[in-house]
């Protein structure tokens, strides 16, 4: 008589594992994922090299918020890491180093002190205010930082961003939550 018992525990194996293979592509698809940063842009928040845990999930829930550190793409197709600092609506200014919400003084404490961003106004891009869905982005090198600033990227959609960072896991020795 043949014995099917093999036969049945390799088939639950199996499919343990094909259902294990399956989830862990859906949470990288829709949840989480990681992200590395690439070039100076973020200095000194984040540096050339860091790993983070993006969380792709939270913005189809939550609103994106004032200073989150977010990874978007943007019309080259390239992937960027940068600090929102603009909502929709929002008049930005930059008035001798101060950044500056629809008239409004704001300190930014998570810059390194002495940081210098140079005079800017939404105007400089052709808007009064951020349109809908839109936001400015900066980097925290605001010396070094392709951004919104730059004319050739600009505003960014909201469909461009893929998620928000907070977690740094490399190197290790930076582990922890981000400024």
């Amino acid at each position: 008589m043949l014995d099917l018992r093999e036969a049945k525990e390799f088939i639950k194996d199996s499919l343990g594992l094909i259902a294990t293979v399956v989830a862990v592509f859906l949470i990288i698809i829709y949840v989480a994922t990681i992200q590395q940063v690439v070039g100076p842009s973020m200095n000194s928040t984040l540096k050339d090299g860091d790993i983070m845990i993006l969380n792709k999930l939270g913005y189809r829930i939550f609103d994106v918020k004032r200073f989150d550190v977010v990874s978007l793409r943007n019309n080259s197709s390239k992937y960027f890491v940068k600090r929102v600092i603009g909502l929709p609506g929002e008049k930005i200014e930059y008035i001798d180093n101060v950044l500056h919400i629809d008239g409004k003084g704001y300190k930014e404490s998570f810059l390194d002190e002495g940081t210098i961003t140079n005079n800017f106004s939404i105007t400089d891009l052709g808007y009064e205010t951020i349109p809908e869905d839109m936001y400015l982005v900066l980097g925290d090198n605001r010396t070094n930082s392709q951004d919104s600033r730059d004319p050739k990227i600009g505003l960014i959609h909201k469909e461009d961003i893929l998620g928000k960072t907070s977690i740094r896991i490399w190197p290790i020795s930076d582990f922890g939550f981000i400024k």
